[in-house]
């Protein structure tokens, strides 16, 4: 089996919040637990900021009654938190509920209705629910247009959440005009060295790079490149994937050699960051091995296959069917080596645990 060149992308999740009525005991106690929430969540202590999350719900509820559109803040931001842990059952009731106060509370076409439909539509996107996601991103999105006017930054996160849908499903002719407007509308309101903006513009670019309009992504890859690094420092996790990202588009270029750097350096920032046996690195060594595999360098892609084997049997144990890819690459690898007996040993693991349930 081929693998595929997977993409990471960037994207907008929106953690939702609404000043709180003055004059109440526990006010201040909930807009510091909201603070602390938010420095969790901006630094990516997902799995720190679920207490923290779970105590601002009740501080809301004992505080504003259960019907107050507080509580839906509170509800959707510890659907967050499980969303971004992997919990994903636990957070869609908690969306829904999220929702349904928020429409009860300010009417069907309030902003924090907006958020919690946003929410929604993101959580089953990641999912691959796609068919459930769309609607709500459309609500979202309507909304938005509608009591925002039409060139507010939260309608540019409803175009690049309803584009990255798109995308996902291969409408990138769809997709694209979406991405373009929240481009020129984050353009406007942030000038052009922002983070959202470097967002946009590198998923715009993978639009281009999805329809082959390849001169038209490289400049937006790069720039994005640029105004990160200025940003967020040379060693950001979102300049690593930038670099994998363009190194993609210099492979479907024929450019070996700048996509062979790209990929090291999308790498090397990587290791630094999160270790060199991070499941983090995953997405680059195995679009770098496969890049290699496609250059007939197997020897180059030997080693990687097994890092990403090593990293799957640490996570998912060693019969689990997740092995499948890199035992089946690494059959393939070795094969082209002139190693029989090592291809013979992978393909048979391979077989095996395809066949679990």
């Amino acid at each position: 089996m081929r693998t595929k060149f997977a993409t990471t992308v960037w994207i907008l999740v929106l953690l939702a919040g609404t000043a709180a009525r003055p004059g109440f005991a526990q006010q201040a106690h909930w807009e510091a637990l909201n603070q602390q929430l938010l420095e969790l969540y901006k630094t990516a202590r997902y799995e720190q900021a679920i207490p923290v999350a779970k105590e601002a719900l009740e501080v809301a509820r004992s505080t504003y009654g259960s019907t107050h559109f507080n509580v839906s803040t509170s509800l959707n931001n510890l659907a967050e938190m499980y969303r971004l842990t992997g919990r994903a059952e636990e957070a869609i009731p908690l969306y829904q509920q999220a929702l349904k106060v928020a429409e009860n509370a300010m009417g069907p076409d309030s902003s924090l209705v907006a958020a919690a439909l946003n929410n929604l539509g993101e959580l089953h996107r990641l999912r691959g629910e796609y068919g459930i996601a769309e609607p709500y991103y459309r609500r979202a999105l309507d909304i938005r247009q509608k009591t925002l006017g039409e060139e507010h930054p939260d309608l540019a996160q409803s175009f690049n959440n309803l584009a990255l849908l798109l995308a996902a499903q291969n409408r990138f002719q769809e997709a694209e005009p979406l991405y373009t407007r929240a481009l020129a509308f984050y353009r406007k309101a942030y000038g052009e060295q922002h983070a959202l903006v470097a967002g946009l513009m590198s998923n715009l670019a993978e639009c281009y790079r999805a329809e082959e309009k390849y001169n038209s992504a490289e400049p937006l890859y790069l720039k994005a490149i640029e105004i990160n690094q200025k940003l967020l420092g040379p060693d950001s996790p979102v300049i690593a994937m930038n670099r994998n990202n363009l190194a993609l588009l210099y492979a479907a270029q024929k450019k070996p050699k700048d996509a062979e750097r790209n990929f090291q350096q999308a790498l090397a920032i990587g290791e630094k960051v999160y270790g060199a046996d991070s499941m983090a690195l995953g997405t680059t060594l195995i679009n770098l091995a496969t890049f290699y595999q496609e250059q007939g360098r197997y020897a180059d892609a030997e080693p990687l296959w097994r890092r990403v084997l090593q990293m799957a049997e640490r996570v998912y144990g060693p019969q689990d069917p997740h092995l499948a890819m890199p035992l089946q690459n690494l059959s393939e690898t070795y094969i082209k080596l002139g190693k029989t007996r090592e291809a013979a040993e992978m393909s048979q693991r391979a077989r095996e645990v395809s066949a679990q349930p």
